[in-house]
């Protein structure tokens, strides 16, 4: 690991300031930031020569409800999250996609805020190193695309990168309509996240994430999050599901197969205003993929996203 300066930050705005000064990024749980730093992902362009301690900002760990709207603190531990009542009880598709990442370890550790800025895991773009100067660090090449794409896009490329996003997280948050509050702002869930350089989030150089707010859902509302990875908890999603049914519609995002949520409006359609039913279920999940275009070595990864959004629809349906 090179040499960098360390902030234990006492406020947001300490450390928004802090974060315009050159290649400064913030460290909150750091289960990502510590591990791509070690491994020298990233070149001199980008490589931290300051982290900025989060964790000592006073009352960013918290979960609470005010005037109906569910208010998580960014540095809130994903334990806490699967522990809490409210979020078990209302939220269901939250507590049981925080219970899906990765280990017992890593959820005691990382925080919400931390897990919705995460690197992509792209194994060309977290080569040590930087081996690969790929388009996300700036280079003008996907080597994924004619190199080993097994885990990457079905649905294309955005933006020249087929890196997927990992996130088991991301794609509840956009299911259950939340916003992503800043510093500086707050954008709905479904715009947070965009191919931005070498980050997978629309952040500029000196934004936080403060808080996440979750709208209440309508009275009936049922939720629901599946993933498929080849070691369940402790991998990324292969292909991750969340689901919301309320009284206006289900909402339906998948993770895992687009370098953003890939929110299935085509599936949302098929199911507007009818039951949610065995074949109902399977429609949707046909349409979810209606616009799929895989590459040679991930088409299976087609048939799973169908049947999973088949399934979660099911779960979600039945609880």
């Amino acid at each position: 690991m090179k040499k960098f300066e360390h902030l234990s930050a006492t406020s947001i705005a300490q450390a928004s300031s802090a974060l315009a000064s050159e290649n400064a990024w913030v460290i909150s749980g750091g289960t990502d930031l510590l591990g791509w730093m070690k491994d020298g992902i990233l070149g001199d362009e980008y490589y931290p020569n300051l982290v900025i301690d989060l964790k000592t900002i006073p009352d960013t760990e918290y979960v609470r409800e005010e005037d109906g709207v569910l208010k998580i603190g960014a540095g809130t531990k994903l334990v806490d999250i699967i522990d809490d009542e409210t979020v078990k009880a209302k939220y269901p598709v939250l507590a049981q996609a925080a219970a899906k990442v990765s280990s017992p370890t890593v959820r005691h550790m990382g925080s919400i805020g931390g897990s919705i800025n995460q690197l992509h895991r792209c194994w060309y773009f977290r080569n040590d190193g930087d081996r690969f100067h790929c388009f996300r660090k700036g280079g003008a090449t996907c080597f994924a695309m004619l190199g080993d794409h097994r885990y990457h896009s079905i649905m294309g490329p955005d933006s020249g990168c087929i890196a997927v996003h990992p996130s088991d997280i991301a794609p509840a948050l956009v299911v259950l309509n939340a916003t992503i509050v800043t510093n500086t702002r707050a954008l709905p869930a479904e715009d947070f996240w965009q191919v931005n350089g070498p980050k997978s989030t629309a952040l500029d150089q000196n934004e936080i994430v403060t808080e996440i707010q979750i709208p209440a859902l309508p009275e009936g509302s049922k939720s629901a999050y599946m993933k498929f990875a080849q070691r369940q908890t402790i991998d990324f999603p292969i292909v991750g599901c969340a689901v919301a049914i309320t009284s206006e519609g289900a909402r339906i995002c998948l993770s895992g197969v687009y370098p953003i949520p890939y929110r299935a409006t085509e599936a949302e359609d098929v199911l507007a205003g009818g039951r949610i039913d065995a074949s109902s279920a399977a429609a949707a999940g046909e349409a979810a993929v209606i616009n799929a275009r895989p590459f040679p070595k991930n088409t299976y990864k087609v048939q799973i996203a169908k049947t999973l959004v088949a399934r979660t629809l099911l779960a979600a349906a039945a609880s």
